[in-house]
């Protein structure tokens, strides 16, 4: 079975660096069920293809007999794992791409932040669900995707399509991300697996899908699919994605209550009854799951609608999640929502269906891409901007230039600002550090209160603090809001 990866971008040879493999070199790595290789079918300065070769020896894959296979009654004697890529090349790929696919590069740190012009090639990958499955599964993360259905024998194009395709993807994606996509897709489009299924698989998953999954409007079928319809599996990662938020940050339940699971968002209850559907285990009582993440927009639309903000623009939206709660409220009459990521843009033009949005609804809508720390006249004309768990993530010689442009010259008439509380992270049983890798910090609600009196000061609005999630009585609550209100006279 066989992936090639092709980078474009000047100078191409920069892959080698990325995936951690030298393109003058050939290398092996026994697998359990074979030896997997690493070439370059072409290393230029213009066009760049690492290509992963994955031979199957059938003595250690009969000894396997089979397990995890789809066709388990003959797997162990005839079975397509030698030629369609499937769980066995997402197992090699993992290994093999360890380091890549943890996004590090020693010898060029800057690389791995970098978004490049990829192809990825799949010559025979099982498909249950067909090519219309692959659309589904990649559009939603960036992907243009050409899948064709491969027939059963071109000699007799009469006994029509079998379930393979040619999958070939292409977008301007970092190496780590596309990884991570196959790794976890690979499996999740043949629906098996070639190993027996651990509860391990939980956080296998978890990590290769942070900063993705979640979002993704089929996270349900991801993952009961990923974990072999195991429902007591799917539903334990079912909770931990929607424990971990909208910016996948809180780790674990606090210590304190982690014996009564809180209740789920509306996506994460229909994904979770559509794994109990198809594979819920009898007698299982329903887990009911209500993350941090929900209270936190809880409070942020019920203070929005307590100031009487018609208009209101999300700034930092990510994928969606509020501005799709805004604009089931009529109440909103405009509402925009404006991130630095593409892809987290597109992503929330899925899960928000703009394609099939009701024109009402659509005219009330708009979604765009910008940076806070750039002065952006989109930006204003409206009652109500929102910073919901973004401030945290910039670093801190930029927060005047994110000051500057929202509170200066935006000039909203309300600015509602939530960001975690560090004192609260003692809370979360074995977190250590930073609630997620991408915050530049975290504040104590001394410090944030401090931040939002300087600003408030400095341009003419009033501040109010109000607690979000349950408010300890030694270190208060997760969240902290600040509500700001600008001066009629200024």
């Amino acid at each position: 079975m066989l992936l090639t990866i092709t980078n474009t971008a000047r100078p191409a040879t920069d892959l080698g660096f990325l995936l951690h493999k030298h393109p003058a070199r050939v290398q092996e790595f026994r697998q359990s069920s074979g030896t997997a290789t690493v070439f370059y079918p072409e290393a230029g300065e213009e066009r760049c293809t690492a290509a992963l070769l994955l031979e199957i020896d059938p003595v250690a894959l009969a000894r396997a007999r089979g397990k995890g296979s789809p066709d388990f009654s003959l797997s162990q004697y005839v079975n397509d794992r030698p030629y369609a890529a499937s769980s066995l090349l997402a197992v090699a790929l993992g290994e093999v791409f360890r380091t890549a696919r943890a996004g590090r590069c020693a010898a060029r740190p800057e690389l791995p932040g970098t978004a490049l012009p990829l192809e990825l090639t799949l010559p025979a990958l099982p498909c249950r669900g067909g090519p219309d499955l692959a659309h589904r599964l990649f559009e939603p993360l960036g992907w243009e995707v050409e899948a064709r259905a491969l027939p059963l024998d071109e000699g007799f194009p009469e006994w029509g399509e079998s379930r393979y395709v040619r999958l070939v993807l292409r977008g301007s994606v970092r190496v780590a991300d596309a990884l991570n996509h196959l790794y976890v897709l690979l499996p999740v489009l043949d629906d098996g697996k070639h190993y027996w299924i651990a509860p391990d698989e939980v956080d296998k998953l978890i990590r290769a899908g942070e900063g993705w999954l979640r979002g993704h409007p089929e996270r349900g079928l991801i993952t009961r699919r990923y974990l072999g319809r195991r429902w007591s599996l799917a539903r334990t990662a079912l909770a931990r994605l929607a424990e971990l938020g909208d910016e996948t940050e809180e780790h674990l339940e606090p210590a304190l209550a982690e014996d009564a699971p809180p209740e789920a968002t509306a996506a994460d209850e229909a994904a979770a009854a559509e794994a109990e559907a198809e594979g819920a285990e009898a007698g299982e009582p329903e887990v009911k799951v209500r993350s941090l993440s929900v209270r936190r927009r809880e409070a942020v639309l019920g203070k929005l609608t307590e100031l009487g903000a018609a208009s209101v623009i999300d700034l930092g939206c990510g994928q969606g999640e509020l501005v799709g709660a805004l604009l089931s409220r009529p109440a909103f009459t405009r509402v925009a929502g404006m991130d630095v990521s593409p892809l987290a843009l597109t992503i929330a033009a899925r899960r928000l269906r703009l394609d099939r949005m009701p024109d009402a609804r659509r005219a009330r809508l708009t979604l765009f891409q910008g940076a806070l720390t750039y002065t952006d006249k989109r930006l204003s004309g409206y009652d109500a901007a929102v910073l919901m768990e973004v401030i945290e993530h910039v670093d801190p010689p930029r927060l005047a230039a994110l000051e500057r442009v929202v509170f200066g010259n935006a000039r909203p008439r309300h600015v509602v600002v939530t960001t975690p509380n560090i004192e609260y992270n003692v809370r979360y049983a074995f977190l250590t550090g930073l609630r997620h890798p991408d915050h530049r910090f975290e504040w104590t609600r001394a410090e944030f209160a401090a931040w939002a009196r300087r600003v408030a000061a400095e341009h003419g609005y009033a501040v109010a603090f109000e607690p979000v999630g349950d408010d300890d009585p030694e270190v208060g609550p997760p969240t902290q809001m600040g509500v700001f209100t600008r001066d009629q006279r200024s």
